[in-house]
């Protein structure tokens, strides 16, 4: 295995640690879709610091997950549930929900863009995020 894949897996298994108290903060729902009853996984929001940081993980179902990664796949329809995750208090989900919000082409998307308030902090994490091509 390259010391690429095998520093990228020791990550992954690090993150998966935080496993249980994502689902405790999420009440085992998307935290994005609010999904319920499906499979969750630990997503790193971008930029993320060098050691894996909870503060930086969401927990999101595999829709959102394939979703987030690949752009022209996004069904714009699903993505209204961001009209209510944008408001979240946990940052690392709201500053993706704004992220996401901010790529789609829809009226209720750029009405939920013009109503938002968020910390300086959230918002300057937000124009930072990139999943496009991962």
């Amino acid at each position: 295995m390259s010391k690429g894949r095998e520093k990228h897996q020791a990550r992954l298994n690090e993150l998966s640690l935080f496993g249980k108290d994502l689902a405790r903060r999420s009440g085992r729902k998307c935290e994005l879709c609010e999904a319920s009853g499906v499979a969750l996984k630990v997503v790193e929001v971008e930029p993320a610091p060098k050691e894996p940081d909870f503060n930086y993980c969401v927990f999101i179902c595999d829709s959102c997950d394939d979703q987030l990664r690949s752009p022209k796949r996004r069904d714009h329809n699903h993505w209204r549930c961001l009209a209510q995750s944008v408001w979240s208090e946990t940052p690392a989900i709201q500053a993706l929900s704004i992220w996401l919000v901010r790529q789609i082409p829809e009226d209720w998307a750029t009405d939920t863009v013009e109503m938002l308030f968020a910390d300086e902090h959230v918002m300057q994490w937000a124009d930072t995020i990139n999943f496009d091509g991962k």
